[in-house]
């Protein structure tokens, strides 16, 4: 039976182009790599190498077979690297979960940045509504969540806060709210709501329904899809909405109570019922020195 030792032999042959090459990389004798060669074409009874010309070059069951000895010997190093992980007490599995609102580039290349640091660790990143992600936490089937903060505190969790988030109050241009100087509550609720809720009918606190009449989205960027096309006027992260400000597809509506818009804090919760362990202490370490300022992330020196 063929062995890894002499698949990772023939690699090496072929990624440094002779024998000789091979064996001062592997610090062998020439006679030895060429010896190890030849017995793996035997056990698998195909010549992998024409060997009549200077340098030996790959036959055709040669080039077939390499991407094939690569991905073996691959798998060869993740599984020891997953040892070696297993036995450092590094966790196997992190769960983050985000309110889907908060998610953009910058958050997905805080926790992209783990990839190297921690390559035999498999990351879920779920994205839900912020009722989902606290749930998520206090149940343990997330070690940390990233969401909006009620005034309540919740058992099994620890918790600090990142940052706020703006909320701004929109329409299309074409609207009849958007006619007005300025719009009092008494106006929101006289035109149809888009509001956000989620698949449990959960509604933010500072952006529950107010309108005799609503359509309903469980995300924020259907929401604003949805006033785009002039359904109706809604409250939602300011972020979600900038773009299309700026283009003038939508317009933030001057209500009187809300003129600057409504702040809201952003926190990040732990569970208490999964281990803290290196990995989720380096991304908390790592979110520590984030601040979520309105509409973006934004890194700062860590202040003691």
């Amino acid at each position: 039976m063929y062995t890894l030792e002499q698949l990772k032999i023939f690699v090496t042959v072929c990624e440094c182009g002779s024998f000789s090459a091979a064996a001062r990389k592997l610090k062998r004798a020439q006679s030895g790599v060429s010896q190890a060669v030849a017995n793996l074409e035997i056990e698998i009874d195909q010549q992998l190498f024409h060997r009549d010309k200077n340098k030996p070059e790959l036959t055709v069951s040669g080039r077939a077979l390499l991407p094939v000895v690569r991905a073996i010997l691959h798998q060869q190093h993740y599984f020891e690297q997953k040892i070696e992980s297993i036995a450092s007490d590094h966790e196997q599995e992190l769960v983050i979960a985000v309110d889907e609102s908060l998610v953009d580039d910058s958050l997905i290349a805080l926790f992209a940045d783990l990839a190297a640091h921690f390559p035999n660790t498999d990351f879920d990143l779920v994205s839900a509504s912020t009722f989902e992600v606290d749930e998520m936490v206090r149940q343990g089937r997330a070690q940390i969540g990233i969401h909006y903060v009620g005034g309540d505190l919740k058992d099994a969790v620890d918790f600090f806060l990142l940052g706020q988030a703006k909320f701004v109050n929109i329409s299309a241009p074409q609207h009849p709210l958007a006619q007005f100087a300025q719009v009092t509550d008494s106006d929101l609720k006289r035109y149809r709501q888009c509001v956000h809720r989620d698949a449990q009918h959960h509604e933010l606190w500072f952006t529950y329904a107010i309108s005799n009449a609503k359509w309903y989205a469980n995300s924020h960027e259907n929401v604003v899809a949805l006033v785009v096309q002039n359904v109706g006027w809604a409250n939602v992260p300011e972020r979600h909405a900038k773009k299309l400000l700026s283009q003038k597809k939508l317009v933030r509506l001057p209500v009187v109570h809300e003129r600057d818009g409504w702040l809201t804090h952003v926190g990040c919760s732990i569970s208490r019922r999964c281990v803290n362990g290196p990995v989720l202490r380096h991304l908390l370490a790592q979110l520590q020195q984030y601040r979520f300022e309105h509409d973006h992330w934004q890194k700062q020196s860590h202040k003691k």
